[in-house]
């Protein structure tokens, strides 16, 4: 199966060279192919996996992301009502399944999320954060213990 984070650079490309009607039609394409939403404004970091193809993940036109993520299925990083600010995420993060990352929040660098999180506070670099709400559960991790 094709990877999806192509299709999305693509898109990105064509967004960032002024062809955005092409760009509009290749998220839509990935929308109906893959089931998930991630859009060529979105600025997404080289090295990004999407689990499963990218099924059910959602993604806001204004997030970024950094390099090097694992973003499981049905995740969902979005803004919240009357919030302008969306979420940034750090390098090397990992989102487990079904996770919610939402508002005007910062993920720090090297952090897990756990399946099912919601999160709507800013996590510092190197920590694990599980539940809802979202909460810390460990500090000062290395990341390659949580990485496939």
């Amino acid at each position: 199966m094709t990877n999806v984070y192509k299709w999305y650079k693509l898109s990105r490309i064509m967004y960032e060279i002024k062809l955005t009607l092409l760009a509009k039609f290749l998220t839509l394409l990935i929308r109906l192919v893959f089931g998930c939403f991630i859009p060529y404004s979105a600025d997404i970091g080289k090295g990004t996996v999407f689990g499963y193809g990218g099924i059910g993940i959602v993604i806001h036109s204004r997030s970024k992301i950094g390099m090097n993520c694992i973003i499981d299925q049905g995740v969902t990083v979005g803004g919240k009502n009357k919030e302008y600010q969306v979420p940034v995420i750090g390098d090397n993060v990992y989102v487990g399944a079904g996770a919610k990352i939402l508002g005007p929040i910062r993920i720090g660098n090297n952090v897990v999320i756990g399946a099912n999180a919601v999160v709507t506070q800013d996590v510092p670099d190197n920590c694990v954060v599980a539940g809802v709400p979202g909460k810390i559960i460990k500090r000062n991790i290395n990341i390659n213990d949580y990485r496939r």
